[in-house]
């Protein structure tokens, strides 16, 4: 019986040094409590799985910025000239710009203020439908607020409040869809035509409580207008919708 019971015990493996772990072989109820095996098992997945991870950083750093310079026709060697152009733009140009797109359009009135600096901050007014917060750096948009018509965006010491919510639900979903919006519209390379872009996607909203759904052709759903404008075409789904 004794001799029985010792071929059963199995004996610590010297591939994986498991420390004192590796006693856990002698336990000569495997079948009850199996954990070193299980030990082992762990530590042979964690081990290829490094493989694997090494492997796959390899690959991606030989492709890493292939696809998008042959996309835009710029070789790699000369993309990095032309990154710190856009990032940095005189006061003056972005003034420009945004004087520019409040000409054109009518409905809309463009508020620019400088409150901290050179970082500019926008009030948008869309008719008398809602008024948009649009925190900027230089010509990148970091942050907008959607808020009623007739509600405060201002502060107690009279700057404009980035930071609260609007207290309808309507305007925290539109809220949501532009900073969608933000991340749909991206060029750093043309951050002029990314403004312009976003405020003429921000411009359809001036029917936010005139237009019907364009799927289900209601006007009300769960209480709610078509708070979503299709990015290409500017039309008016709900939320539910548009999936």
């Amino acid at each position: 019986e004794l001799e029985r019971l010792s071929n059963l015990v199995g004996k610590p493996s010297e591939n994986h040094p498991l420390h004192n772990s590796g006693l856990l072989s002698l336990d000569p109820v495997q079948d009850k409590t199996p954990l070193y095996s299980q030990l082992l098992q762990a530590y042979k997945w964690s081990n290829k799985l490094q493989y694997h991870a090494g492997l796959a950083s390899g690959l991606l750093n030989q492709q890493s910025l292939k696809r998008s310079a042959n996309q835009m026709g710029v070789s790699a060697k000369r993309r990095p000239k032309a990154q710190p152009t856009t990032l940095v733009l005189p006061p003056q140009y972005v003034d420009d710009v945004i004087s520019r797109i409040d000409r054109m359009f009518p409905e809309m009135s463009i508020q620019l203020s400088r409150p901290n600096g050179t970082s500019a901050m926008l009030l948008v007014t869309l008719g008398k439908v809602l008024k948009v917060i649009v925190v900027m750096r230089s010509l990148f948009i970091d942050r907008t607020i959607v808020k009623g018509y007739n509600e405060n965006v201002y502060t107690e010491d009279g700057k404009l409040d980035i930071w609260s919510k609007s207290n309808y639900q309507v305007f925290q979903k539109v809220t949501d869809h532009a900073t969608t919006a933000l991340l749909h519209y991206q060029l750093p390379q043309m951050p002029d035509v990314v403004v312009r872009s976003f405020m003429t996607w921000l411009r359809s909203y001036i029917k936010l409580f005139q237009a019907p759904c364009q799927r289900c052709g209601k006007f009300l759903q769960d209480g709610l207008p078509p708070t979503w404008r299709d990015f290409r075409t500017l039309e008016a789904f709900h939320d539910t919708c548009r999936q």
